[in-house]
């Protein structure tokens, strides 16, 4: 039996790259994406605000429609503050449910899966 994954939101700021990592484990349901967020928004509004942001999705396991508009709206964030967003390590559910609303394109710039 394998361990489990971790669940929630574990930001780390690494203030040398002026990146902001965030890992996102478990269901990204609308609690975790209200978490996802807030966290990500603290960060760019903070006094040393990110030039990237990455989204690491290895613990993923699920996600809804709620968390879908978490992602949206991190996206909506992370351009006004003119940081680049990458999504990392994306699960073949979350890369299929983003090809098939058409969210990649407009979460990236490139929408390709080197992101």
């Amino acid at each position: 039996m394998s361990a489990p994954r971790p669940t929630g939101v574990r930001p780390s700021a690494d203030p040398r790259t002026a990146t902001l990592t965030v890992r996102v484990g478990g269901e990204l349901d609308d609690a975790c994406g209200a978490e996802l967020t807030a966290v990500v928004v603290a960060h760019l509004t903070g006094p040393a605000p990110p030039r990237a942001v990455r989204l690491d999705f290895r613990d993923l396991t699920g996600v809804d429609r709620l968390g879908l508009a978490a992602l949206l709206m991190v996206g909506r964030h992370s351009s006004a503050a003119r940081a680049v967003l990458h999504l990392d390590h994306r699960p073949p559910f979350l890369e299929r449910l983003l090809r098939q609303t058409d969210v990649l394109g407009h979460l990236t710039s490139a929408g390709t899966g080197a992101e």
